[in-house]
């Protein structure tokens, strides 16, 4: 690992003085490894190092078993709230702005509007139209952002 960064470092530096249009700014960020090079010296550090390489491998297969529950969530909402998070309550009288910042519907299971306002299409959803579910990708995030328990009331309610 130290001959591979030293490589790595040297390549840059060989580059950077041949006087090329060549972009150097991913490369220079390998010298953020520059550091790993003391980890050969000492004895204690290596045995640290090789602990968290073996474990990098049964951690990146949980990451992996998690993306797959997120996914398999985010289609489930696909399938129920596609398109369910771009209705408001307006007030009837005029094209003003929603009267909450929370999506309703026109029949008993969802929120009704009440009093003199309709629920109408076109709010861009909450959020700011972050939070939906109308492709894979939002609701990729969306199912993220309820896992973090950071705002998922407001998915929810």
């Amino acid at each position: 690992m130290d001959t591979l960064i030293s490589l790595i470092l040297a390549f840059a530096r060989i580059l950077a003085t041949a006087g090329t249009d060549f972009d150097l700014r991913t490369l220079r960020a390998v010298r953020v490894l520059r550091p790993l090079k003391l980890v050969s010296g000492i004895p204690s550090l290596q045995v640290v190092l090789k602990s968290i390489m073996k474990a990098m491998v049964p951690l990146l297969q949980i990451g992996l078993l998690l993306f797959f529950a997120i996914l398999m969530f985010a289609i489930i909402g696909l399938e129920f709230y596609m398109g369910k998070f771009h209705k408001a309550c307006f007030p009837n009288s005029t094209d003003a702005e929603p009267v909450g910042d929370f999506p309703c519907g026109k029949e008993a299971p969802a929120r009704l509007c009440e009093g003199d306002t309709e629920c109408r299409e076109y709010w861009p959803g909450p959020n700011f139209g972050i939070t939906n579910f109308d492709n894979i990708l939002f609701a990729i995030l969306t199912v993220f952002q309820c896992i973090t328990m950071e705002g998922w009331t407001d998915i929810l309610y």
